[in-house]
């Protein structure tokens, strides 16, 4: 039985990355399985937030929230180097959510969750603070509240990375073709990007395929006797050059009742989004559509003093989520919230994620633990609310001097580029830069602040096997190299 692992996880997201982290740390033998690259699809898709979902109080999901501001917390201590606290500012438009409502829910977003770390809201004088300088003249009140920005796929990746290096198998590029319980013990089928054929076996399964939850049911022999049926909602993202100056962020409010945010992004851009679209096409190939530019740039367009096109747009993404379908008839109102869905036929349970938020993920991981425990007997419990990610163990009170410290060892690095790779790496940086004491020491440099050395190391311990693994997801690197400079990119992943 030495061969056969406890757990296997299909799908390479943020949930199923962050229960491989979580089953791994207590011990237990782990093989995760990812078709494409670790956050490829819906994980990298996201609005780049940690965050309780103020508008989510207005559906009264006020344990989901509460829950999520909690998590904000602990997520900013684990990871403080990639997790950044912004503060948003929310304009008071007159035809919307009254004022007093605005104030009453932004009361409940400071004081649900136990907030510790971050600063409360207050009003602001649009008319006369910073803050109201990019927005139309008759926007005069306004609140400043507090959230945390945070780059999803990196996070994704410091999960799948804290469970490698606690033991777990972490299969990129390798798609489950067939599954099968019996007498206890699943038999998987696996096939690598090479053509690869192999077979594994576990005590239990968790299916965290996201948009490809039903199609994991589905070839499932026996499949489950009952499940959650999902509804898939697109959304869409725009990038375009930066609005305006300062770091805060912005909370528009649309009258159909969504929220739009406006957020700096990459230094350069400012990032706007999102959608909520129903969809029913290939997961596999999702893209924006010329309304959801439209409907973003329109939107923003009502609140900033200078209109956005849609030949503006530098980059856009799009992600399809997954969500519990429960009813609602907007899709921007289906809840947000998780369900674990246990089928335990012929001893061999199999576990299915529907819903989540990135900002959960964690929590998720516990519970999705509590419901094997019966069955795989394991006798650790929870771990992880206190555990650093990769790169984070300066904590959140140590940032500043962790800066600090790289600073002065590493005073031959552009200032820019250093404070990149700081958010990227946070105490793994000195892993990424080797032993180098000049920019030359780097290797090949592709433009902006892209060295080989840093390929190399996506490469050697990131799972990073093409450009658009390194560029798009690893990093944003590619919004700032030019079309030459990503092929020069594509070329070195060819040849290595």
């Amino acid at each position: 039985m030495s061969d056969i692992a406890d757990i296997f996880i299909i799908g390479g997201g943020i949930n199923g990355t962050g229960i491989a982290r979580d089953a791994a740390g207590r011990g237990l033998k782990v093989i995760l399985a990812e078709k494409d690259d670790l956050a490829s699809h819906t994980s990298s898709a996201s609005t780049k937030l940690i965050h309780g979902g103020l508008r989510y109080l207005e559906h009264y999901e006020f344990r989901l929230v509460r829950e999520s501001l909690k998590e904000r917390e602990v997520l900013l201590n684990a990871a403080p180097h990639l997790i950044n606290p912004i503060r948003f500012i929310l304009p008071h438009h007159r035809t919307m959510r009254p004022a007093f409502i605005l104030r009453l829910g932004l009361f409940l977003y400071d004081h649900i969750g136990g907030r510790k770390l971050l600063p409360a809201t207050i009003t602001r004088n649009l008319k006369k603070h910073a803050t109201g300088g990019p927005l139309k003249g008759h926007f005069s009140r306004g609140f400043e509240y507090s959230d945390c920005t945070v780059d999803d796929a990196r996070l994704v990746l410091l999960a799948a990375k804290d469970a490698a290096e606690k033991g777990a198998k972490i299969l990129t590029r390798s798609k489950v073709t067939s599954l099968g319980r019996q007498n206890g013990v699943w038999s998987i089928d696996v096939t690598d990007k090479d053509g690869h054929k192999t077979r594994y076996q576990a005590r239990a399964l968790v299916n965290a395929a996201g948009p490809w939850v039903d199609h994991v049911e589905e070839i499932s022999t026996p499949a489950p006797k009952s499940k959650k049926q999902i509804r898939m909602v697109k959304g869409s993202h725009i990038v375009v050059p930066k609005l305006y100056s300062g770091d805060h962020a912005y909370t528009f409010q649309n009258d159909d009742q969504r929220v739009i945010f406006a957020i700096p992004y990459q230094r350069d851009f400012t990032l706007i989004g999102t959608t909520d679209m129903p969809f029913d096409s290939d997961a596999d190939h999702v893209e924006i559509e010329t309304t959801e530019r439209q409907y973003l740039c329109d939107v923003v367009s009502r609140y900033f003093a200078k209109n956005i096109e849609p030949a503006d747009v530098v980059w856009t993404y799009s992600g399809v989520r997954p969500l519990v379908d429960d009813g609602e008839e907007n899709a921007s109102n289906a809840t947000r919230d998780y369900v674990l869905e246990y089928d335990d036929q012929e001893q061999a349970p199999m576990l299915s994620i529907y819903g989540g938020k990135i900002t959960t993920f964690r929590r998720l991981a516990e519970d999705a633990l509590q419901q094997l425990q019966p069955h795989l007997g394991f006798k650790h419990g929870p771990w992880t609310s206190a555990a650093p990610l990769p790169g984070g163990d300066m904590g959140y009170a140590g940032l500043e001097a962790f800066g600090t410290q790289m600073q002065q060892q590493y005073d031959w690095v552009k200032p820019s580029m250093l404070k990149r790779m700081i958010r990227a790496y946070g105490t793994y940086l000195p892993d990424v830069l080797t032993n180098a004491s000049a920019a030359e020491d780097l290797g090949v440099h592709f433009g902006a602040d892209l060295y080989e050395a840093e390929l190399l190391y996506m490469k050697n311990n990131e799972w990073a096997l093409t450009a658009e693994d390194a560029l798009w997801r690893r990093s944003k690197l590619g919004l700032h190299l030019s079309k030459d400079e990503r092929a020069a990119v594509a070329a070195w992943f060819e040849k290595a």
